[in-house]
């Protein structure tokens, strides 16, 4: 807890000597960092191996190469970031200007999350460079090997007096909590999500978390082979790609028409035996599930009679290696847990319904999700999704691709988290923006028209009832 403290105190005095306000210090340590990845590749390849089974192209698409992207978009963007923001006022306030700068918020706290415990741990602590602050950075430690691998080499690229990397278990996690803060942004579970969330209001401390949810993918009639094809492809790739389906945007489950549905099941089956070949659970593109709790977390939701009776493909475990296959379930009861938690794992329900426009009452009956996938041409029902449904973001015809897209802000809403990152988000989410009007000595206006109180009385009047230019008349005493 000392030395805990003693490193806490390092990063107050850092923050406070105004180092990391400077816009050099910034682009060194986004620099340093990309040379960490470009020297350490091979290790990063090997800690995720080591903790998930990841394989390389897997690692590097959802990994090295997310950091990548956002550090040289950071340091190419960061001047225009900092640059403080014009904003026009009204005539009212003549003679006058104002603008809006963005300042580091001070010391912030990162936990990081174990299915991407790279590019999950490194992302926000890009922005939180950008923006010039201070950073304590709490990898997860279920994925031990990556956040040793943090723990030993971040230092030696980055100013160790400026970021630190702290490791350890929930022991660790409650003593930084009891810190103050100013900022935590946490990537995790909902559960421990109410644990930050509580420990923050202590100190009335800024949080942005990350959760998840049950995504959901709409996938409308199509006519087209070539598109039922595609659609199918980037099905799977969101769902058993991004660590076998133990993402918190990964797809949760499918909503289709049930006349449909055999095309659709039809084809999945067969995609998946050609991704992954006749024995999955000896494949090389696949994860693992982290541990043996998750495992045995995931093969409890199995075990429901009613949910094994709906599986129709797939099912197979191996405990000792931790592998389950690609398993495809058609319509498990609804009120399974299979259906009613976030599955984080290789299992696809697949809910038929009479009509395609009944998946937005369906979505809507749950807790909004990070994310809504929808397959559809019909420009209708895409507006439909858009406008009636609430969840973090809504990608059509794709999955995952919204993740990677620094322009776009990304986040969850209500259960599936609050806050946003990613580019100019990430920056804006570790500062705050001070408003800043200066104005004149000269002229100074004194109204003619006595007594006061009427004055006050007709400035209220014209204020809401005129322009600005009229108000400023009554202020000159040339309206009456």
């Amino acid at each position: 807890m000392r030395e805990l403290e003693d490193g806490l105190a390092e990063l107050r005095q850092t923050f406070k000597s105004g180092r990391t306000r400077n816009a050099a210090w910034r682009k060194n340590q986004l620099r340093a960092l990309i040379q960490l990845i470009h020297d350490k590749e091979d290790k990063i390849f090997e800690a995720l191996l080591q903790d998930l089974g990841k394989h390389p192209v897997e690692s590097y698409r959802d990994e090295i190469g997310i950091i990548e992207k956002s550090a040289v978009n950071a340091l190419n963007c960061l001047e225009k970031w900092m640059a403080p923001k014009k904003s026009r006022l009204p005539l009212l306030f003549f003679p006058a200007k104002g603008e809006v700068m963005s300042e580091p918020l001070g010391v912030v706290l990162i936990f990081a999350s174990w299915n991407f415990p790279i590019s999950l741990a490194l992302d926000p602590v890009i922005g939180a460079i950008a923006a010039g602050n201070t950073v304590v950075l709490k990898p997860s430690e279920l994925a031990p090997e990556c956040a040793l691998f943090l723990a030993e080499f971040v230092p030696l690229y980055l100013d160790c007096k400026a970021i630190k990397v702290i490791g350890g278990g929930a022991d660790v996690g409650e003593q930084l909590l009891q810190q103050k803060w100013d900022k935590i942004f946490f990537t995790g579970s909902p559960r421990v999500g109410r644990v930050v969330m509580s420990a923050a209001a202590k100190h009335l401390t800024p949080v942005t978390l990350e959760l998840g949810g049950k995504c959901p993918v709409i996938v409308d009639t199509l006519s087209s082979p070539s598109d039922i094809k595609v659609t199918v492809k980037r099905v799977i790739g969101g769902k058993w790609g991004p660590c076998s389906g133990q993402a918190c945007i990964g797809v949760d489950y499918v909503l289709v028409e049930e006349k449909f549905a055999p095309t659709v099941i039809d084809l999945l089956k067969k995609t998946i035996k050609k991704f992954y070949g006749d024995n999955p659970k000896d494949s090389k593109n696949i994860c693992r599930i982290v541990n043996k709790h998750h495992f045995g977390r995931l093969h409890k939701l199995l075990k429901d009679p009613l949910v094994a009776a709906s599986i129709i493909h797939g099912g197979s475990l191996d405990e000792e290696k931790l592998i389950i296959e690609p398993t495809i379930l058609l319509n498990p009861p609804l009120d399974a847990e299979i259906m009613t938690e976030e599955i984080f794992g290789p299992l696809l329900p697949i809910i038929t319904l009479n009509n395609i426009q009944e998946s937005i009452e369906f979505i809507n009956s749950r807790p909004k999700p990070l994310t809504i996938y929808a397959f559809t041409k019909d420009e209708t029902f895409q507006r439909q999704i858009v406008s009636e449904t609430s969840s973090g973001s809504v990608t059509f015809n794709d999955t995952m691709v919204q993740f990677a897209c620094d322009e776009l802000p990304f986040g969850g809403v209500g259960q599936s988290g609050f806050g946003r990152y990613h580019g100019k988000y990430s920056f804006d989410t570790f500062s705050h923006e001070k408003a800043i009007l200066q104005r004149s000595f000269f002229p100074e206006l004194e109204p003619r028209y006595p007594p006061w109180n009427d004055f006050k009385l007709k400035f209220i009047r014209f204020g809401y009832k005129y322009d600005y230019f009229n108000l400023l008349l009554l202020l000159m005493g040339l309206k009456k």
